[in-house]
């Protein structure tokens, strides 16, 4: 749902309010000023007399007054600090503190539109009012995220005004833990965290153990480069992961919960604490939960960072003190995890998602998706597109949607629009693979990726335009996992090292013809070996490029040439004859003295002397320096 569809279902957008300005405060956002855009409104409506509140709350008056409230991240992120008011559906993109007079005097005494703040689409002038003209929104399908660029992330009053915690007063007052279990298999919630394993049945696994002490750990120990949905949703509605998790422990019959949270992700930690601390004193957590005689209690816990801390049996070992490695399954941890005890650990949309389910049912759920993949998926779509962000969609939506009409088409480096820039996404971080043009009417879904060799991982979307080096993408996340890993295990801590130096060897020149199969038969050698799902999926970025771009390899290794222009060691800068005026420039700024050259003459260059670095590039006016296209000056 878009912030307008949230907003119309909601009981009251503006509880009491005349109108209400909401400043999207997630941390991309936030970096670009979104709070110095908050306190120059307060500046404003004190300059201007408006009455103003910033905390909406259902016991106060609020007739008459202004709402200027913050929200999680509202996902548009390319076009972040973004402010919508309300009840006008208006969005104001790329918010500076200098505009907010503006948009006061305009939008608030005067009832008017700051046309020049508002988001036009590529290759038109249409300037969209709100969300619901906007493209990036009206393509996507927002539950999960839908009240994250909404209410304010601070406030229990509104997030129960909006149903919170309904869902979690049914499961503990009106059903079974056999029901909850069962409602969560036919509804056919598979886990967001990347696995896609069926939670009904991990849920129901945990509750069958005859245990009197059993745990619920929401895994928000985010990793992947590039992602941000986990963060978003705790950022932006983290009582939402709160009521997920006590769903969950009604199912099992556990009484104890805990968040396992990156320390980096600082704005998220805050927020859940909030929310842990509000729902406590409110008494949704604690002693006999509404009124049912059970006792339910959530702990926040920060990880240190470690990527291998994301597998379950790592972060149990974690979070009992101990260093951060897998251990061997079965038993598997809804039989014997933490401290021993019957445990399941689902990430944070995966409980968002359980919220939705016992709440309307798991019939309403499977409207959307597919048989084998029900309900939505968030994914962060970053890299060379227009519009980068968070979105949210339906499973079995095509890559193609998602990159041409959500992100707005692939871009060149300038950021101008490529209609033919398409080459690839890497789809599921360190653990996924890459997607090529063969693959843009491919329906995105567990199944169907898992076809072609790649996988939703947790979320992450990188495209990437013509001029990438799928070489140097595959070093890039062969250089993460071997870094992360753990070192448990002989496969993947030596396999993952001697990857990487084989990557290195084919970047730098020095592969010769033995490098490639050896590197692929290396590879397939860490996919069976290792013990956890990172040493497993570590080669999957390198499998699937030398599947796919086995052309750029082959140019890397036998030409000893980079066809993208990025591996610098493979660089041939040359000056183009016709072009070069002899103006001297490239010379005087070379610091190895490797270009000659006659006055008014065309110059050149000296292989065996230069160092790629890109200094003739950046002094000739003419353009006359070629082979250094990649951007490596």
């Amino acid at each position: 749902m878009s912030i307008k569809q949230q907003a119309t279902n909601h009981p009251d957008p503006l509880m009491g309010a005349e109108r209400r300005v909401v400043i999207c405060a997630g941390t991309g956002c936030v970096a670009n000023g979104a709070m110095k855009v908050y306190a120059a409104f307060q500046e404003q409506m004190r300059k201007n007399n408006l009455p103003f509140v910033v905390e909406l709350r259902e016991e106060n008056d609020n007739s008459g007054k202004i709402g200027l409230t913050h929200s999680g991240c509202q996902g548009f992120c390319q076009m972040g600090p973004l402010v919508a008011v309300l009840p006008d559906y208006i969005l104001y993109n790329r918010v500076k503190p200098d505009d907010v007079a503006e948009i006061v005097e305009t939008s608030l005494i005067q009832n008017g539109v700051v046309e020049r703040l508002l988001y036009v689409e590529p290759g038109t002038t249409h300037a969209c009012k709100g969300v619901h003209d906007i493209p990036f929104y009206t393509r996507q399908q927002r539950f999960v995220l839908g009240e994250c660029g909404t209410i304010d992330p601070d406030s229990l009053g509104e997030y129960m005004r909006n149903g919170g915690y309904e869902a979690a007063k049914k499961a503990f007052l009106q059903m079974t833990p056999e029901a909850v279990c069962t409602e969560i298999s036919e509804s056919g919630l598979r886990g967001r965290g990347g696995g896609g394993f069926p939670t009904g049945r991990k849920w129901e696994a945990a509750r069958r153990q005859n245990d009197g002490k059993k745990y619920v750990i929401c895994n928000a120990d985010e990793g992947d480069p590039g992602a941000f949905m986990n963060r978003s949703v705790m950022e932006g509605n983290p009582h939402s992961v709160i009521e997920g998790l006590m769903i969950a422990a009604r199912a099992i019959g556990a009484d104890e919960t805990l968040v396992y949270v990156r320390a980096e992700y600082p704005l998220a930690v805050q927020r859940m604490r909030r929310a842990v601390k509000d729902a406590r004193e409110y008494g949704i957590l604690g002693t006999n939960v509404f009124g049912s005689g059970l006792n339910i209690s959530c702990e926040i816990m920060e990880g240190a960072g470690a990527f291998v801390c994301g597998e379950e049996t790592a972060m149990i070992a974690s979070i009992e003190g101990q260093r951060g490695m897998p251990r061997p399954k079965p038993p598997f941890p809804a039989e014997s995890g933490l401290w021993g005890k019957p445990t399941i650990i689902n990430n944070v949309e995966t409980l968002a998602h359980a919220v939705r389910i016992i709440r309307e049912g798991a019939p309403s759920f499977r409207k959307l998706g597919t048989p084998g993949s029900p309900g939505t998926k968030t994914f962060a779509l970053t890299g060379h597109v227009a519009n980068t962000g968070l979105i949210e969609v339906p499973f079995g939506t095509t890559l193609r949607e998602i990159v041409y009409n959500i992100g707005g088409g692939i871009t060149r480096d300038d950021g101008s629009i490529d209609p033919d820039g398409f080459k690839a996404v890497q789809i599921g971080g360190p653990s996924g693979g890459c997607l090529t043009k063969d693959h843009l009417d491919l329906p995105m879904d567990f199944d169907s990726l898992r076809t072609v060799g790649a996988m939703v991982g947790s979320g992450g979307l990188v495209a990437m335009n013509k001029g990438t080096c799928m070489v140097a993408v595959a070093r890039f996340f062969m250089e993460f996992t071997q870094r992360e890993s753990c070192g448990k295990c002989v496969l993947c801590r030596e396999g993952t090292r001697q990857m990487l130096a084989l990557m290195d060897d084919i970047i730098d020149g020095r592969a010769d013809e033995t490098t490639l199969p050896l590197l692929k038969e290396l590879a397939l050698a860490v996919q069976k070996g290792s013990l956890c799902g990172l040493g497993k999926t570590a080669p999957n970025p390198v499998l699937s490029t030398l599947r796919h771009f086995a052309d750029e390899y082959e140019a890397h290794v036998k030409d000893k040439s980079c066809p993208a222009g990025q591996c610098k060691a493979l660089l041939k800068p040359w000056i183009n004859a016709e072009k070069c005026k002899g103006c001297g420039k490239c010379a005087k700024k070379c610091p190895v003295e490797a270009i000659s050259g006659e006055l008014k003459q065309p110059h050149v260059i000296d292989q065996d002397k230069c160092i790629k670095c890109g200094a003739c590039l950046l002094s000739c006016k003419f353009g006359a320096v070629e082979g250094l296209q990649g951007g490596q000056a």
